[in-house]
């Protein structure tokens, strides 16, 4: 495939004026994103950057003892890494790959400097650095104050818009890990989803049956989260 072809999977990149990318293509590698592979970890140096083509990948807070909760999420609309352009190359989460594919990179110390330049690259990634802290901010009200089946079905959107299908390679265990909460109650909402005949689940795999019905069972919380993506970037998939 084309450096031209994989450009358009990530929409970020996508997005980039021809100059500028051309100015990124020499730095740019095309890298595979195999599942629960650790992009960068909590406490550590930002040595790359990542935009994700149809792989996903979580920003993991690990709480005291050991516990995780998914804190981000990024797919084709984004990237990863973002702190180290900003500024600090410290590492505030763990980027660790939930759904696999593949993806560019780029030494984080480059994009940075291209960052510098101002343009449509700055431009982007400010934007982009926005929307994800809305989603943050999202997630972490969204979590406080909503039903375990209505996070469920609001993070089964958000992944299945990133990966451009409507089956998934997820298992309960996982599932819990990210929207940290016991596995058994996932189990239960993810049966009170299958019952409604919104989704269908089977040896770790989750197919969307009804796309409609399970946007009217999540919470507004899917619907605002899109919503900034849309306003933001204008790149969000519909």
């Amino acid at each position: 495939m084309s450096f031209s072809s994989l450009q358009a999977v990530n929409q970020l990149l996508a997005a980039l004026p021809d100059a500028e990318y051309q100015r990124l293509v020499p730095h740019l590698e095309h890298i595979s994103l195999p599942l629960k592979q650790v992009l960068h970890k909590v406490g550590e140096p930002i040595e790359y950057v990542y935009f994700p083509h149809r792989a996903i990948v979580s920003l993991v807070a690990t709480l005291e003892k050991g516990s995780k909760v998914e804190v981000g999420l990024v797919g084709n609309e984004g990237v990863v890494g973002i702190p180290s352009v900003l500024g600090d190359n410290i590492a505030t989460t763990t980027a660790m790959v939930q759904v696999a594919d593949s993806g560019m990179r780029i030494e984080a110390s480059l994009l940075k400097t291209e960052f510098g330049r101002g343009g449509v690259v700055q431009s982007l990634l400010l934007r982009y650095t926005q929307a994800l802290y809305a989603l943050t901010l999202q997630n972490a009200a969204c979590n406080r104050l909503h039903h375990l089946d209505e996070r469920l079905a609001r993070w089964l959107l958000l992944v299945c818009d990133r990966v451009g299908s409507n089956e998934l390679q997820l298992t309960h265990e996982f599932i819990s890990e990210m929207l940290g909460v016991r596995r058994a109650g996932v189990t239960d909402a993810a049966n009170s989803l299958q019952l409604a005949g919104l989704i269908r689940y089977h040896r770790g795999k989750i197919t969307i049956l009804n796309r409609q019905e399970l946007e009217a069972a999540s919470c507004s919380c899917y619907g605002i989260i899109k919503g900034e993506y849309a306003r933001l970037l204008g790149t969000e998939n519909r």
